[in-house]
């Protein structure tokens, strides 16, 4: 991706690069210090920069500690979101793997063996459960059908499906 910036005066173009050349790598080894991920540093480098572009009036003397202080600030800040959006988002995922059904419970359910043993499993659910389970899975019903029946939502037939499902699961586990 190729960023245009738009300096006011060559001083400040000047300026930019002069940073930029010389603490590239600085701030690239702070981000991959947080960030432990080579991509992920150069696109804190990168954010950094623009941060920089955007601040460059807050820049005097460009080999001063201050200003050193001031691009580090910057690149630490940005890895540290970097590494907190990823992180997030492999908790979600994970969290999406958990919630996943283990295992494809209609496959069993259709071997005959198994489909006896969740039978049997069966008395150990609750009615709300037992009765959201057998409409959906011994009539073939819709979400949208066993609501009706049922007088409850389609999303509360999904929450009941999905707690039967992990109860059964979870017994299944101890029998084994």
């Amino acid at each position: 991706m190729m960023i245009t910036l738009a300096f006011a005066a060559q001083g400040d173009k000047d300026k930019f690069e002069y940073l930029y050349e010389k603490y590239k790598r600085l701030l690239w080894h702070k981000a991959y210090d947080i960030l432990k991920d080579s991509a992920l540093a150069e696109d804190a480098v990168s954010e950094s920069f623009i941060r920089v572009y955007r601040n460059l009036g807050k820049v005097q003397d460009v080999d001063s500690s201050k200003t050193i202080a001031f691009l580090v600030t910057i690149v630490k800040n940005i890895a540290i979101n970097l590494y907190n959006r990823e992180k997030r988002a492999a908790v979600a995922d994970m969290t999406e793997f958990e919630t996943a059904d283990v295992f494809d419970l209609e496959t069993y359910v259709v071997n005959k063996d198994m489909a006896t043993q969740v039978m049997g499993l069966l008395d150990k659910l609750s009615e709300e459960l037992r009765s959201v389970f057998l409409l959906k899975y011994a009539h073939d019903l819709s979400h949208k059908e066993i609501g009706k029946i049922l007088g409850i939502t389609e999303n509360n037939v999904t929450v009941r499906l999905h707690r039967a499902k992990t109860k059964i699961i979870r017994l299944m586990r101890e029998v084994q």
